[in-house]
């Protein structure tokens, strides 16, 4: 798809990064995104929170500040109250007000269920903006969130999961990826992205192919929130995991074999998921103290950068 070849826009929809970049002068350039989800919980307030969580943190991954939101809502009025309404814009708020930026309006519109979402204009230095290529051979792989949520809301419909391990769940994707991306700043980020629909394989094929590397997955290593295996091998599964195995399944490779329902996990849809960061070798422990000093308590090191093989750009091992 052709795009505008203004050379202001240092990142825009080619490489399939998280938020555009526009430069505005030599030391601020705006950081854009938008993003809409459905309900993964009945709670208003909590989904408020959560589509907040979701969209602020296209901008965290691309190392930028969020300063202005507008929400984006699709709502069945003849169906749901005003005070639905109400509790989920006061959800997202609370989320808004964390990340230290302002709601300053939106778009409501009538939908058949309902939809929450923002857009999110931040701001970055035009050479500090982080992208999801630029992965360096002998780079290693840093993980600030567990994987599993899609397939625990899916499960938690049937009454599958426990209220410990669901509890735990929205805790995690309610967590702002304020503070992990405060932390990087303090580190030589190679590249960065944020683990949401696409999945952990998804995504980071996304970064393997932006800087035409292979990506090598400890598996052991890859942080997993509670229950969510235990979902697979019972069968459980998401409406997206099927699209997103077709999008790397000819191009990942497993050197350990594992049941198709263990593989499930790599391709399980995230929201409001990990910050997937590239750092150079030699920091990554460090990164990750000083990840876990600051609160985020579930940072791993995952795995690391190799040459491309010329057809996998995925190694799980």
């Amino acid at each position: 798809m052709p795009q505008n070849q203004d050379p202001n826009l240092l990142v825009g929809f080619n490489t399939h990064d998280d938020a555009a970049v526009y430069r505005l002068d030599d030391n601020t350039a705006l950081v854009m995104t938008a993003d809409i989800i459905t309900p993964p919980v009945d709670d208003p307030h909590l989904f408020g929170q959560i589509a907040a969580a979701n969209a602020l943190s296209d901008v965290f991954a691309m190392g930028g500040k969020p300063l202005v939101c507008l929400n984006l809502i699709g709502f069945p009025a003849d169906k749901l109250g005003p005070e639905v309404l109400h509790d989920m814009v006061a959800g997202a708020l609370s989320k808004i007000t964390e990340a230290g930026a302002v709601l300053a309006g939106g778009h409501t519109t009538e939908d058949d269920e309902p939809k929450f979402g923002l857009s999110v204009t931040g701001t970055v230095h035009p050479d500090e903006a982080w992208t999801n290529a630029g992965a360096q051979v002998g780079d290693a792989l840093v993980m600030t969130k567990p994987i599993g949520s899609g397939v625990l809301f899916n499960a938690n419909r049937k009454n599958w999961v426990s209220q410990a391990a669901m509890d735990a769940c929205i805790e995690i994707i309610i967590t702002l990826n304020r503070t992990a991306a405060e932390v990087m700043q303090n580190f030589e980020i190679h590249g960065a992205t944020d683990v949401t629909g696409f999945g952990l394989a998804g995504h980071g094929l996304e970064v393997a192919e932006g800087s035409n590397a292979t990506l090598r997955i400890d598996i052991d290593a890859v942080p997993i929130m509670d229950e969510a295996l235990d979902m697979y091998r019972r069968g459980m599964t998401t409406g997206v995991n099927a699209v997103n195995r077709l999008l790397v399944e000819e191009k990942w490779r497993f050197d350990r074999q594992l049941p198709t329902w263990h593989e499930e996990i790599f391709v399980d849809p995230q929201t409001s998921g990990a910050l997937l960061a590239v750092v150079p070798a030699e920091q990554a422990d460090d990164l990750v103290a000083a990840l876990l000093a600051a609160g985020v308590v579930h940072s791993r090191r995952i795995g690391a950068v190799e040459e491309f093989d010329g057809r996998h750009r995925l190694i799980f091992g």
